[in-house]
């Protein structure tokens, strides 16, 4: 029979795995503060951070633990580019603004890993990424997008990947061929993001857990956020709750879309696997995706399943573990030692929504999957502006990104549909 594992509901393997974790105060009373931010992920703690660095007085706060939302139980696959592939923003907003979006999420890789280093964070950083095509009519494009990343976008690290050698690679033959990205890899988040906020602290930030932001407000010149512990005043604000919003801002609410997507942890492997034996990423041309990877101790990270409403599914090990088994049938049978849940914002194109949304206030989000750099170096470009050096924060500032169509109360049942739809699409 199937195994049956006993699983705590959304324990992740990365809480699982880490011994220090700081826990930080609820904030007791008003606050004053240059800036205040919302929300305690990569993009806030990041901004705390290159804010408090620089001298300036900042006040975070976060409704849960810090990593308890997406900066903490994501795939932790980095990638290249932005969410969309360069060649297609180019078709959107010409070259020169495409090659500028590319360039500014290259900066971010590089960021990233630096501060790990400069911080002394053991994030368990894995080279190397391997986009896998699941139906031969991808291999073209795959093909096509290595080409042009090389020749149009000055990124010599990506290569086109047959049949044979993807077999080789991932240890399966479910796969059609692909691409190998020797410019990337893959993180333990969570330890990133404590690392971050470890770094922020020390730096000067104040940091406050458990409290929630209940209202916002601009009068006078002044940011006012109500929350459950008291009222903050400040001079700026950053809303950096991705798709942990709820009605705290309805522009923000209107223009990215939180999904569920979730996350299984197998049983070690054992050195002997052939399943992934170079230790890459892995991501799929399904719409809903599916991404794996080896732990540093050698379970499968295995992340596809998505549902398109709040509610989490009853048992997440069986469907993760019937997804595993469509492309490696040898471990159908194996271990889920944990199985965890989390909100991704999307957006509508796939972009991530940057906007002031009222005076002083600006709102960054909606990473559609690609947030692990991308939201974290959001942080940095935020204070940059804040400091006086806008230009590159605006390069996402200018994106065009609509509101999602029906209002609050139809948008979530069109999203439904039209991403069933494509799920549907997967299968043909």
């Amino acid at each position: 029979m199937p195994y049956q594992s006993p699983i705590a509901p959304g324990l992740s393997w990365y809480e699982a795995s880490i011994a220090d974790r700081p826990q930080y105060p609820e904030m007791d009373g008003a606050r004053k503060a240059d800036v205040v931010i919302i929300g305690g992920g990569y993009t806030g703690i990041s901004a705390a951070y290159h804010l408090a660095a620089q001298g300036v007085d900042v006040t975070l706060i976060e409704a849960a633990r810090f990593g308890d939302g997406a900066s903490g139980r994501n795939g932790g696959q980095f990638g290249t580019g932005q969410r969309a592939w360069a060649e297609d923003l180019e078709k959107q907003y010409g070259f020169e603004r495409a090659k500028a979006l590319f360039d500014v999420a290259e900066e971010a890789k590089a960021h990233m890993l630096a501060f790990a280093h400069e911080h002394g964070i053991d994030m368990e950083y894995v080279p190397g990424q391997i986009s896998a095509a699941h139906r031969p009519r991808y291999l073209k494009g795959y093909e096509r997008h290595a080409e042009l990343m090389a020749s149009r976008f000055n990124y010599p690290h990506m290569r086109y990947v047959g049949r044979d050698e993807m077999q080789g690679l991932l240890g399966t033959n479910r796969y059609h061929g692909g691409v190998y990205d020797s410019g990337t890899g893959h993180i333990h988040p969570l330890k990133f993001l404590i690392g971050t906020a470890k770094a922020a602290h020390k730096a000067g930030a104040h940091l406050y857990e458990n409290t929630s932001a209940t209202k916002i407000s601009t009068a006078s010149g002044r940011v006012e956020v109500e929350t459950t512990r008291g009222t903050i005043t400040a001079s700026k604000a950053l809303i950096a709750v991705n798709a942990y919003g709820g009605n705290l801002e309805p522009i923000s609410a209107s223009h990215v879309m939180p999904i569920r997507s979730f996350i299984g942890a197998t049983a070690p492997l054992g050195r002997d696997s052939s399943v992934i034996p170079g230790g890459e990423s892995v991501d799929d041309s399904r719409f809903v995706v599916r991404y794996f990877r080896r732990s540093k101790d050698g379970r499968l990270l295995f992340g596809g399943r998505e549902a398109y409403t709040a509610d989490n599914p009853r048992d997440i090990s069986h469907h993760i573990r019937r997804q595993i088994a469509e492309i490696y049938p040898a471990l159908e049978n194996i271990e889920i030692t944990h199985a965890w849940g989390g909100s991704v914002g999307i957006t509508m194109p796939r972009q991530p929504f940057v906007r002031e949304i009222m005076p002083g206030v600006i709102s960054a989000g909606g990473y559609s999957g690609h947030g692990v750099m991308l939201a974290n170096y959001m942080g940095r470009l935020y204070a940059e502006a804040v400091t006086g050096r806008r230009e590159k924060l605006r390069l996402f500032e200018e994106l065009r990104v609509p509101s999602f169509p029906g209002g609050r109360s139809f948008r979530a049942p069109l999203l439904f549909l039209a991403l069933s739809w494509y799920a549907l699409m997967d299968r043909i």
